[in-house]
């Protein structure tokens, strides 16, 4: 039996917005990402495409360490840890004197996954304080969002969406959602033109931000810049290693590319006088708590957007194919070279995942990958 007014089911909550449903059906009781599967049984990231990725982020946290002088204890942190393949890769790629000093943790909401080393601490949130690395592989991209489309009169509205994935038009945009979506992704007044509302991402970065008190945040996703954002939006579902409709009843997983750029200015110590958001609350009490100066702003640098391409050579990932005198002097290296240089172009592909765009906020040391990217 149906409520007659909004054609729901019983206990379903009907139409709503996309972040209230992306959110249920990703996260809430059997959600995607609550699924024993894993992500890694629905969509393939640049750490599933091959161990050179964690071997970059390996070579990345030791870069951090030497930058931070080497401290008795180094985090690292894997944000949307899915089922510990990137902190498991990044430990066994560490230098030993290294690995012996470093805290891994992996952030997940989903259970420790059985076999996991045992030297990860698997956690649901992020530890209160970090010195080293945080890094978010493809964590942006699950944070939902809401969507608002362009109507007849070209005002932008917010989109509802049903179980099954059916939309229609809601409220116009107002408040803060109104203020994000002028400010990085104004949408002339044509119907049908679409957006995400970022806003949900900004914050969830200048909390993750808000707990690095010395070293390096990294936030790697798909993105797009104000300059070039999609008209008609990104929001997209992945089932069983195929794109598919969003649906927002668990099947699938949902996600958008993320405004990287809106992100980056959301943790800053200092903005342009038009930039409508300050830094956060948790940033300024982080500040106080690591420097113990009330009201002092946090040791963060500028933040810097670069693609995956320019961060991973600048680690060492080109691509380049071993020298064919190596097959005659040692034919199986040079099998094993070439297989690795295939997974590094993967990695680096220009269309593909070496698109990909890196955020990086450094905390109290300089940019580990200025001088190389």
């Amino acid at each position: 039996m149906t409520d007659e007014t909004t054609g729901a089911l019983p206990g379903d909550p009907g139409p709503r917005g996309w972040r209230a449903a992306g959110g249920a059906a990703l996260y809430g009781p059997g959600g995607f990402y609550r699924r024993p599967e894993g992500p890694a049984g629905h969509f393939r990231t640049s750490v599933h495409a091959s161990p050179l990725f964690a071997r970059a982020v390996a070579r990345l946290l030791c870069r951090v360490d030497a930058a931070l002088g080497r401290p008795a204890v180094l985090d690292f942190v894997d944000m949307g840890a899915g089922r510990g393949e990137l902190a498991g890769g990044v430990l066994a790629a560490l230098p030993a004197e290294v690995a012996a000093r470093t805290r891994v943790y992996a952030v997940e909401i989903a259970g420790r996954p059985a076999g996991l080393d045992e030297r990860i601490v698997w956690h649901d949130e992020i530890p209160e304080e970090v010195t080293g690395l945080l890094f978010a592989n493809e964590w942006l991209d699950n944070v939902p969002v809401d969507v608002v489309e362009v109507d007849a009169a070209g005002v932008p509205r917010l989109v509802l969406v049903a179980r099954d994935g059916s939309e229609r038009l809601g409220e116009p945009v107002t408040g803060a959602a109104a203020d994000w979506l002028a400010r990085w992704w104004p949408l002339p007044a044509e119907e049908g033109l679409r957006a995400e509302i970022g806003l949900p991402r900004d914050e969830a970065w200048a909390s993750a931000v808000a707990r690095l008190a010395r070293g390096l945040a990294v936030a790697v996703d798909y993105a797009h810049t104000v300059d070039a954002r999609p008209p008609f939006g990104t929001l997209t579902g992945f089932r069983e290693g195929r794109e598919t409709a969003p649906v927002p009843d668990g099947s699938c997983d949902i996600t958008a590319h993320v405004a990287l750029d809106a992100c980056a200015a959301a943790p800053g110590v200092s903005f342009p006088a038009d930039t409508p958001y300050p830094p956060s609350a948790p940033a300024r009490a982080s500040s106080e708590a690591a420097h113990g100066t009330p009201g002092t702003a946090r040791a963060l640098s500028r933040p810097r957007l670069l693609t995956q391409r320019a961060a991973l050579r600048a680690l060492g990932i080109t691509g380049a194919r071993p020298p064919l005198t190596l097959a005659s002097t040692d034919p199986a290296g040079y099998v094993r070279a070439l297989a690795s240089a295939g997974e590094a172009a993967e990695l680096t592909a220009a269309g593909g995942l070496g698109d990909f765009g890196w955020l990086l906020q450094p905390a109290g040391i300089p940019d580990p990958l200025e001088a190389d990217a």
